[in-house]
């Protein structure tokens, strides 16, 4: 099949781009829809392949609801199509530690409700492609850039969902012609060694250029790479055979010490996508159907793998193999010419040549075979920001959180690769267990690895919230989410102290806190950036970041758990992401949920306080804390408390408005108590205010 590539954004007439993008949205959607078609029944949606992902029905209604959840946050939309399953379907896809896979938490729909779901989102997103405004270029703050963030995330979980469906047993499956593998099998070449000279690495790209691009593929970023020689195909299976055969998966001196505890986990003996029927005999799972041994075909293999095979080739032939760095694979590139923007039909690549790997000695460039497409190459290279790195505020998400040295860099693309990661600058990262039609080449190198050992502490937002809330004071003001925790416990005071709610806990002190006297509490926030913070304080003791001023880093600081007082209560916490506006069913039954500077950071404020009281016990306390700064640029000026007239004609202030929305089922406890805080900073100026803390008991 023919698929058409991710569109150019800053050239062209808006009427012909936007008949493009609807096209290539239309493309994407039913492309999408067409690999689940591969499941026989019903049935096969609620299986579990992999045991660290949801069932195959979450991520067939997941990237449906990333349309309406971006469009929804980039105010594009006015409302939910359903929020039941923006919410159940919204979060949980790689394995971090805040990713909610209990599945005493979930009860999924049936089937024909998600493929509904999904024919109205489809017709939503029609509709508004075909109405909404549209300039060229289309860059980060248009309309049309949140589109196609929803298009190629769609097009990321074609290719993952597809590693799912391979390992998901045959009898749920029904092969299609659509999904017909390569048919070109043979005895794979002799691989041999290619010299690459030294070159100079040079990466300077604008986020707002010729294509779509996610957060870290934009920056600046030179090396200097040495020579090294490389092998000439990419790693086949019969080469990896001989490691097979000579007791690789046997021999822990070949593993890295990660490396083993996966292979004990997994008791691998073979790759995963090799079926043993015999002694040293394989068969082959492609996409949708079992062949025969396909030996000239590259290996699918994770990181762990592929290093071990490495490690043993280094020992056999008494040289210095390993996998290459991004840097190193860039060097490849380079040698051979490739200078495309987008990758065409030249690769295994885009579907272009059948749904599956092909022969790895087919697509030749330079001396060298598919240095693009056909399976993803591991690389050394844990995935790092290059500088100049910003986050996009729909999606923060989609980079930071890999930013933990255990997500290394797979280059290249595979044969199911479209859109985006059919592209030249595309960086994609994962967990160094994962599958993900990836394999490896390896090189030969006196060179070290030169690898940042990098932890992401110059995100500036999220340095000023972990120092405003883990320092001692800010700006000589006292800590204001240490404080809100205590006048949170004080008021609970003679009250069941059972579960509690940080809603809007932002990097974690309060929840930590809150965790003294109540025996468990959640803290959630919307900001992946904010709850990887916290994650890292709950699971390490302590977080290190940097403090900035007049935009310069000046020094790092570390903040440990034992100092604040708050050792050995990690595990009454349980840290979440998620969207306080539209909160998973489950979250229920608590004695206090705490919303700290939160209430005027939302889209719609007042369908939370309409449905809070859902979540709160009988007697339980609602507590809000905001110094109620209104900004057009969170909520739609239409959708502020306070400023409207009440029935008797009175203007209402925010403290009153949230009296009268939550009168039904609450009563005001005491009068509004202020607390000073820092709220802004800009180059050592700073703005104290007051933070106002309204206290509800839920009565009905």
């Amino acid at each position: 099949m023919k698929l058409l590539h991710t569109p150019i954004i800053n050239l062209g007439n808006p009427n012909d781009k936007r008949i493009e993008i609807l096209n290539y949205f239309i493309e994407s959607y039913e492309l999408y829809e067409s690999l689940f078609e591969l499941l026989n029944s019903d049935e096969s949606f609620y299986q579990i392949p992999e045991p660290l992902r949801h069932p195959l029905i979450f991520y067939y209604g997941h990237t449906a609801t990333f349309f309406i959840n971006k469009l929804i946050l980039a105010k594009i939309i006015p409302k939910r199509v359903n929020s039941e399953f923006e919410s159940l379907f919204a979060i949980g896809v790689d394995e971090m530690s805040w990713d909610d896979l209990h599945t005493e938490n979930y009860t999924w729909p049936k089937v024909a409700e998600v493929r509904a779901y999904r024919q109205k989102v489809k017709s939503l997103i029609i509709d508004t492609i075909q109405n909404m405004d549209l300039k060229i270029p289309i860059t980060w703050e248009t309309p049309m850039w949140a589109i196609l963030m929803a298009i190629e995330h769609e097009r990321i979980h074609l290719e993952t969902s597809s590693v799912l469906i391979r390992q998901l047993d045959l009898k749920y499956i029904t092969p299609k012609q659509k999904w017909s593998p390569c048919q070109e099998v043979g005895p794979a070449p002799q691989n041999n060694f290619v010299s690459i000279p030294s070159s100079n690495i040079l990466i300077n790209k604008d986020k707002s250029s010729k294509l779509y691009s996610w957060d870290n593929e934009n920056g600046t970023h030179e090396f200097q790479v040495n020579p090294f020689r490389a092998s000439q195909f990419l790693v086949s299976n019969q080469e990896f055979f001989d490691f097979v055969c000579d007791g690789g998966y046997q021999n822990k001196n070949y593993w890295e010490d990660e490396g083993r505890k996966w292979l004990e986990f997994s008791t691998s003996t073979c790759p995963r996508f090799w079926i043993t029927i015999g002694n040293n005999q394989y068969k082959y799972r492609a996409l949708a159907q079992e062949i025969d041994m396909p030996w000239n075909w590259p290996v699918d293999v994770n990181y762990h793998e592929s290093k071990a095979f490495c490690n043993w080739k280094s020992e056999k032939t008494s040289k210095k193999i390993r996998l290459p760095t991004e840097d190193e694979w860039f060097s490849l590139r380079n040698s051979i010419g490739l200078t495309d923007e987008r990758y065409d039909l030249e690769f295994n690549i885009n579907l272009n040549h059948g749904a599956s790997a092909c022969p790895v000695d087919k697509f030749k460039f330079g001396n060298l075979y598919d240095i693009v497409g056909n399976v993803w190459q591991w690389t050394e290279t844990p995935i790092y920001p290059y500088t100049g790195f910003e986050v996009h505020p729909l999606y923060d998400d989609f980079t930071i959180p890999t930013f933990d040295n255990r997500h290394n860099l797979i280059k290249g693309g595979s044969w199911i690769s479209t859109g985006n990661s059919a592209t030249k600058n595309a960086r994609y990262a994962f967990r160094r267990h994962f599958f993900q039609h990836a394999g490896f080449r390896y090189i030969e190198t006196d060179s070290d690895i030169k690898i940042n050992d990098y932890n992401y502490e110059s995100d500036t937002q999220n340095s000023q919230y972990s120092e405003f809330h883990y320092g001692d004071e800010y700006f000589k003001v006292k800590n204001f989410a240490k404080a809100s925790a205590e006048f949170c416990i004080q008021q609970s005071t003679g009250r069941k102290l059972s579960k509690a709610l940080d809603l809007g806990c932002a990097v974690g002190r309060s929840t930590f806190e809150l965790a003294k006297v109540y025996k468990e509490v959640i803290g959630l926030d919307f900001s992946a950036r904010f709850i990887r913070t916290a994650v890292e304080m709950q699971e390490r003791g302590e977080i290190r970041y940097t403090l900035i001023e007049e935009g310069e880093l000046c020094s790092y600081k570390t903040r440990r758990m034992e100092d604040l007082g708050l050792a050995n209560i990690q595990q009454k916490i349980d840290f979440q992401q998620g969207d306080a506006c539209n909160l998973k069913s489950h979250l229920n039954n608590f004695d206090l949920i705490f919303m700290g500077n939160l209430i005027d950071r939302l889209y719609d404020p007042k369908k939370l306080l309409l449905e809070i009281h859902q979540r709160i016990n009988i007697g339980g306390l609602l507590i809000i804390a905001s110094p109620f700064t209104w900004l057009e640029e969170y909520t739609k000026r239409e959708n502020w408390l306070g400023g409207f007239k009440a029935p008797n004609g009175e203007t209402l202030t925010t403290t009153d408005a949230l009296t009268l929305v939550l009168e039904k089922h609450f009563k005001r406890v005491g009068r509004p108590v202020p607390i000073e805080f820092v709220i802004r900073e800009t180059k050592r100026k700073f703005q104290h205010t007051i933070s106002e803390f309204n206290v509800f008991e839920r009565i009905i």
